[in-house]
């Protein structure tokens, strides 16, 4: 079953759509990026595939997208919003992993602790900005304080899983894709195999949470 609510935050007017699980163990919230919404391929997969699995999907749209702007805020802003939507996510009495995807996943690391999330996953980290890995965020992932999952492009210029630091996190590859998991069509996986490689990292994690 899926069913949409506007939730009003200091930031603005957010929207969950919920994508139940008909005996849920957990409730995973994701929210997007800076450069697009619920709609991504990964957002998508995760929703259609963990609900079978005993997690129900919360997709989180940010304020600023509810309000049909192109560009998203400050950081601090998007974690306003997502501070504001956690009550709603939480309400089920059931614990919430914490996601998102790019600019969504640093929100849901940087307040995992704050929220008491049962724990982060990460799609697609943007450890640094494209070609400037001297700006790196791995504080924000590595502060998370909570079990977390990263998964990242084989591909992606936004890090690559090289160059992530060690620390206390999973971290699933999904060979030759990009920041948004997209393949070349040379590479050995197809796009199909590569939201597989997504999906059944999420689905093994969240079985180790409980």
């Amino acid at each position: 079953m899926t069913t949409s609510k506007i939730v009003g935050t200091e930031a603005g007017d957010a929207r969950i759509t919920w994508y139940e699980a008909e005996r849920a163990r957990l409730v995973l919230a994701v929210g997007h990026g800076a450069g697009g919404g619920v709609e991504a391929r990964d957002l998508q997969a995760v929703a259609a595939v963990l609900p079978g699995h005993g997690v129900t999907v919360a997709l989180v749209e940010q304020p600023w997208r509810v309000a049909g702007k192109k560009l998203a805020p400050a950081p601090k802003t998007l974690d306003v919003g997502w501070r504001g939507v956690w009550p709603a996510l939480a309400a089920p009495g059931l614990p919430v992993v914490s996601g998102g995807r790019s600019a969504g996943a640093r929100v849901a690391c940087r307040t995992a602790t704050e929220l008491a999330a049962a724990g982060v996953l990460a799609l697609g980290f943007p450890l640094h900005p494209p070609g400037k890995p001297e700006k790196s965020r791995a504080g924000e992932l590595l502060g998370a304080g909570v079990p977390t999952l990263v998964v990242q492009g084989g591909n992606d210029p936004f890090g690559k899983p090289a160059e992530f630091p060690a620390g206390e996190y999973e971290l699933v590859e999904v060979p030759h894709a990009d920041h948004g998991f997209a393949v070349p069509k040379k590479a050995e996986i197809g796009p199909e195999q590569a939201v597989t490689l997504i999906t059944d990292a999420v689905v093994a994690w969240t079985a180790s949470l409980g």
